[in-house]
């Protein structure tokens, strides 16, 4: 891996830990994670950016590893996460910068090119789709499809329950999510909770060393659970704080990338169908027998359409 350097910065607020790699005169591109993972889930992507000559800055997102932890669930509503990243791109003069995101990641850099137009100049997301500000609050429409069966995101809302389940053995969690991306899909009664009836973890997956376990242990060890769920209970302020942004497009040229057994896929169906109407200069990849972990899954193929991708563009 490319030499790696580390900084604290002082933004909106909080302490953001930053992972640093590559040339100094190189393009900046921000590398944003998704839940529940950590810089370390773009392990395989650092290097290969870097030897391509771009500046690849990987920051701990707000509640996770060495960056704050603020205690309120309003602090992680989605344009103060994206506040984080504009004021970290102020305080290294960035402009313009490619903006790369997976997971809850992709949420934050789909927002950050409707917010930035000029700065951010093109777009790869990863899992989650975009197709604009939705009619009413996401989560009202889940409480209604959910009401007699489980749902993970409805199970997240209530503070201290999912923390209390995932913390209780965090080395434990981490291999259930990385090995059986169907716990999140499990049919079971809307009371149970997350990982009621799910059997213990075995061998991890060829993907994911117990070294590179031992650094999202070590994330997750920082302060738990907490932060990283109250992304999740945000919806309802998401959608209320981000009415100037309705009706618009992303236009920046957009890679979007997901893995055909990707779970994410499942709930998502009808954003995917609907993207392109939101996303004009949109390229689509489905990457075959891959899961939701789509960059260490399949990490060469990912290298490959993303450095293709940015050649082009």
């Amino acid at each position: 891996m490319s030499v790696i350097q580390h900084e604290r910065i002082q933004v909106n607020g909080i302490e953001l830990s930053v992972h640093i790699a590559g040339p100094e005169q190189g393009q900046p591109i921000w590398l944003l994670h998704g839940f529940p993972e950590c810089w370390h889930s773009w392990r395989e992507q650092i290097p290969a950016l870097a030897a391509a000559g771009y500046r690849v800055f990987v920051p701990e997102m707000r509640g996770y590893g060495e960056s704050s932890a603020p205690a309120g669930i309003a602090d992680y509503d989605l344009l103060t996460l994206c506040a984080d990243i504009q004021q970290a791109m102020n305080h290294f003069g960035h402009q313009p910068v490619v903006m790369v995101g997976h997971d809850w990641g992709a949420v934050v850099a789909w927002h950050l090119a409707l917010l930035e137009p000029a700065r951010v100049s093109r777009l790869i997301t990863m899992s989650v789709p975009f197709a604009g500000r939705a009619r009413r609050p996401v989560i009202e429409i889940m409480r209604e499809l959910y009401a007699d069966r489980f749902n993970y995101i409805l199970y997240f809302q209530e503070p201290g329950v999912a923390e209390r389940e995932l913390d209780a053995d965090i080395e434990r969690t981490l291999r259930l999510f990385m090995q059986d991306q169907d716990v999140f899909l499990q049919k079971k009664p809307a009371n149970a909770t997350l990982l009621e009836g799910v059997s213990a973890p075995g061998t991890l997956p060829p993907w994911c060393a117990q070294a590179d376990l031992d650094v999202y242990v070590k994330t997750f060890s920082k302060h738990g659970f907490r932060g990283p769920l109250n992304w999740y209970r945000n919806f309802e302020r998401n959608w209320q704080r981000t009415e100037c942004l309705a009706g618009q497009q992303v236009l920046q040229p957009t890679l979007f990338l997901i893995g055909d057994s990707d779970p994410v896929g499942v709930f998502e169906a009808h954003t995917l169908k609907r993207m392109p109407d939101t996303v004009p200069n949109l390229q689509q990849q489905v990457l075959a027998n891959c899961g939701h972990w789509i960059q260490n899954e399949q990490a060469q193929r990912v290298n490959a359409l993303m450095l293709a991708f940015l050649a082009r563009t």
